[in-house]
C-alpha cells in the first residue's frame, strides 16, 4: 500500500508499505479521504513535540472498515467510518473522569503512531465512529476538525446573549464561529484575523462583525465592547493578555494553541475580573455530537473545503496548505 512517510523532520516520501493488520479489538480502514491539519505539516517540518519518526501521518481522515481483529464483530465489516485519533488507557485519572484526550499514556493516530495518510489504516474498533449515509464521503474526514470546536465550546458553555470574539480566521477559528452559529445560537460573533481573504471566509462561515488587526490594534476597533467568551484559534503566545485586557468581567477565555513562548500576564488581570480560563487539546469523545451536528445540517463543512488532491500529489498539497492561507483553507487527499 501507499502511505505518506515522514522519515525525519524535513523529509516526505510516498512510500511503498505493507499492509497493517488489525491486532485485538482493531479494525483495519480502507482509507478514502483525509484532510490536511496544521499539524501534519509541523511533523513534517520537525516542529511538533509529540510526534516520533518514522511515521505515516494524518489524524482526520475517513474510510470503509475491511478487516477485523480478534474480538470485533464482523457485522462491522463494510461500514462506513469517521476515525478518532485519540488512543487512551482507559483507567487513569484524566481517562476516569471522560477526558481520556490527556491520558496519561495518550497516543494520537499520525502522530505517535501510523496514521491515516495511507490507503490503510489500523484504530481500536472504538474509534471508529459509524457515519450515516446523509454525510457524503468526501466530507466525512471534516468530523474530526469540528470536534476541536465541540470540544472547547463544551467547556465556555456559549449562551445565546454572549459577545464571543476568535483570534483566527483559519480552519480553527472557522469551526467554532460554525459551532457558535448554528449550535449555540450566539447572537453576535466577532473574529479578528490579519488577513482579507480569511475574514471574507468568517463572514461566509457565519461572523457577525470581523476585524483586521494588521494595522489599527484592535481595541481600538471594539469601541469599549467587552466580549463575554473568547476564543483565542491563532495561538500566538501574545493573545491571552490581550484577551484578558479586553475581556468583560466574568468572561470565559478559551485557550487553543501549543506554542512554546513563554505568556507575560499578570495574575491581577485575570482575578479583577474573575475570568474564567480553559484549555482545550484535541476532544474527548465528541465524534458523535458532531456527527449528529452534521446530520441534522447545524453545521456545514463544505464551506471550509477549498481544494482536493490525490495522494500522489501530498507535498504539492501540503505546501498549499502552509504557504497560501489567502486562497487555501482545508485540504482534502483522495486515496487511490
Amino acid at each position: 500500500m501507499k502511505s505518506v512517510v515522514i522519515e525525519q523532520p524535513g523529509e516526505l516520501v510516498l512510500a511503498e508499505r505493507p499492509l497493517p493488520q488489525p491486532a485485538a479489538g482493531e479494525v483495519r480502514v480502507n482509507v478514502r479521504f483525509a484532510s490536511i491539519c496544521g499539524s501534519d505539516v509541523h511533523i513534517w517540518h520537525g516542529h511538533n513535540p509529540f510526534a516520533n519518526y518514522p511515521r505515516v501521518i494524518g489524524h482526520e481522515f475517513f474510510g470503509v472498515i475491511e478487516a477485523v481483529g480478534d474480538g470485533v464483530d464482523t457485522a462491522r465489516l463494510g461500514e462506513r467510518v469517521a476515525v478518532d485519533p485519540v488512543v487512551s488507557c482507559g483507567h487513569c485519572y484524566p481517562c476516569s473522569i471522560g477526558r481520556p484526550n490527556v491520558c496519561k499514556t495518550l497516543q494520537v493516530i499520525g502522530v505517535h503512531r501510523d496514521g491515516g495518510f495511507s490507503e490503510y489504516a489500523v484504530a481500536p474498533a472504538k474509534n471508529a465512529y459509524r457515519l450515516p449515509d446523509s454525510i457524503p464521503d468526501r466530507l466525512a474526514s471534516m468530523v474530526e476538525p469540528f470536534t476541536i470546536a465541540a470540544n472547547i465550546t463544551a467547556f465556555l458553555q456559549p449562551q445565546p446573549q454572549d459577545v464571543a470574539l476568535i483570534y483566527g480566521a483559519g480552519p480553527m477559528g472557522l469551526t467554532a464561529i460554525q459551532v457558535l452559529k448554528g449550535v449555540y445560537k450566539v447572537e453576535q460573533v466577532l473574529v479578528v484575523d490579519r488577513l482579507p481573504e480569511r475574514l471574507e471566509l468568517a463572514l461566509q462561515n457565519g461572523a457577525d462583525r470581523v476585524f483586521n488587526n494588521a494595522a489599527v490594534p484592535l481595541a481600538a476597533q471594539l469601541e469599549g465592547l467587552q466580549p463575554t467568551l473568547i476564543i483565542d484559534a491563532a495561538c500566538h503566545p501574545a493573545i491571552l493578555a490581550e484577551a484578558a485586557a479586553l475581556a468583560s468581567p466574568a468572561a470565559r477565555i478559551g485557550l487553543l494553541g501549543f506554542s512554546g513562548e513563554p505568556c507575560s500576564i499578570t495574575q491581577q488581570s485575570l482575578t479583577s475580573k474573575e475570568l474564567s480560563l480553559f484549555t482545550s487539546r484535541l476532544n474527548s469523545h465528541r465524534f458523535p455530537q458532531v456527527i449528529e451536528w452534521m446530520e441534522k445540517g447545524l453545521i456545514q463543512p463544505q464551506k471550509l473545503v477549498t481544494h482536493y488532491f490525490p495522494l500522489h500529489d501530498v507535498e504539492r498539497a501540503m505546501t498549499l496548505f502552509e504557504k497560501d492561507p489567502r486562497t487555501c483553507c482545508k485540504v482534502i487527499l483522495q486515496m487511490p
